[in-house]
């Protein structure tokens, strides 16, 4: 693998996502939030709704990296049930790193689920080691789950949720792995501030697959600045920072 930007020079997956620190640039206010994701050239977030067909070995590699480098992984319910989410951290090794990063050895994992549609045998939801918050305007609960599993009453208010995250949590940074509807409702928000992309040299076409921002139509575009480019067996692993906008007065 080599970095292309901002230099050129052989670089790995556990390099690029080491030493981010990103909790640092978090607001008083919430928490910072990195989005990763990979797609296609056109831009497809799944192949036959799968990401499988899209990410390679290394996406791997730095995919599991990047959840060393964030108090939170935040994922919608969505990519938890088709991706059989379990553990977050998958090694102890990908733990001690974790701990040289002065993180807790297991991210808090942060389940976005509007009507609670999870099934209960989820690998995620049975890790004993695994904390995991469910963010959900249902008032119900899932059967059999132990004091692991909590429940944040936030409805559809992400804005909320993040506050939630920081004040009750100590979160400050979470990584969101999608899928492409709540990367709309976080980017809708304007709580995005950085976009981890892995683009696959493919083409998957079709109007059934989702990009990876899908659902309503952003009010203004957001836009973005490149930080980083390294490629390594086709793939280009991109990194941007999403302008935040003034507010209007």
């Amino acid at each position: 693998m080599r970095l292309l930007h901002p230099e050129t020079r052989p670089t790995s997956p556990e390099e690029l996502a080491s030493g981010l620190r990103l909790g640092e640039k978090a607001s008083p206010d919430r928490p910072y939030l990195g989005l990763n994701m990979v797609s296609s050239l056109d831009g497809k977030a799944t192949i036959d709704w799968r990401t499988r067909g899209l990410s390679t070995e290394l996406d791997r590699r730095l995919f599991h990296h990047l959840r060393t480098q964030a108090d939170a992984v935040m994922v919608g319910a969505g990519t938890v049930r088709i991706e059989r989410y379990g553990r977050m951290t998958k090694s102890d090794e990908l733990r001690d790193k974790r701990d040289r990063e002065g993180l807790a050895r297991d991210p808090l994992a942060v389940v976005v689920s509007a009507r609670l549609d999870l099934p209960a045998d989820l690998p995620l939801l049975n890790e004993p080691e695994q904390r995991v918050l469910i963010a959900t305007g249902s008032d119900a609960e899932l059967p059999n789950m132990g004091d692991q599993v909590e429940y944040a009453r936030v409805g559809d208010d992400l804005p909320l949720l993040m506050a939630r995250l920081r004040d009750d949590y100590g979160v400050r940074s979470v990584l969101c792995e999608g899928g492409p509807t709540l990367n709309s409702y976080l980017f809708a928000a304007g709580l995005v501030d950085e976009l981890f992309l892995t683009l696959n040299p493919k083409i998957a076409g079709g109007a059934a697959a989702l990009t990876i921002v899908a659902g309503r139509e952003l009010v203004e575009p957001a836009e973005l600045e490149m930080i980083s480019v390294a490629e390594g067996g086709g793939d280009l692993f991109t990194r941007w920072a999403v302008v935040q906008k003034p507010l209007h007065s």
